[in-house]
């Protein structure tokens, strides 16, 4: 047995004069594939780069954008309400019910506007919990209610996008 893989053994292993030219044709076919290979990860690299950047420049753009035509739409829905004021103060000798009715259809084209941009009135009712999220307590006063329950309103608050623009200015209930 021995004498059968004594030459397959010496087959199987070539002499260095044989390998030498081999090995280094197949390392320098290694360095080329290898750097093919970087070359085309540094390319993807440098694409992915520029796709962050790309994106990142959208994005601000659209910040930009965003912020830039909700103030145009917000401001576009109060123009009919200065068209209103105007065109009351044109009439030269208008009347007390005059003024009075123009100004209650001023008011409501205002409220209308606000509401389209979300911001909402708040006008607790009297009696109502008093909320320190929304409300603004100005003094605590004597009274037959429940303590911490709003006995009058002295301004309105108003929320935008249920965020708190302008807490509403409340009276509180003592406690007893």
């Amino acid at each position: 047995m021995s004498e059968n893989t004594a030459p397959q053994d010496a087959a199987a292993q070539p002499t260095a004069e044989t390998t030498a030219p081999e090995a280094a044709t197949d390392l320098a076919a290694q360095v080329a594939e290898l750097q093919a290979k970087n070359a085309e990860l540094a390319d993807l690299y440098l694409r992915a780069q520029a796709d962050v950047q790309n994106a990142r420049r959208r994005a601000d753009d659209e910040v930009a954008k965003s912020r830039k035509f909700a103030l145009e739409g917000f401001a576009e829905s109060l123009l009919p309400v200065i068209d209103s004021l105007e065109a009351g103060l044109a009439i030269p000798n208008a009347s007390v019910e005059q003024i009075r009715e123009g100004s209650e259809a001023t008011l409501r084209q205002l409220k209308s506007a606000l509401e389209r941009n979300k911001v909402l009135e708040v006008a607790p009712a009297v009696g109502a919990k008093f909320d320190p999220a929304q409300h603004q307590a100005i003094s605590m006063v004597p009274s037959e209610q429940e303590a911490n329950t709003v006995v009058s309103v002295l301004q309105k608050g108003y929320l935008i996008a249920e965020r708190v623009l302008r807490p509403a200015l409340v009276t509180v209930a003592a406690p007893k």
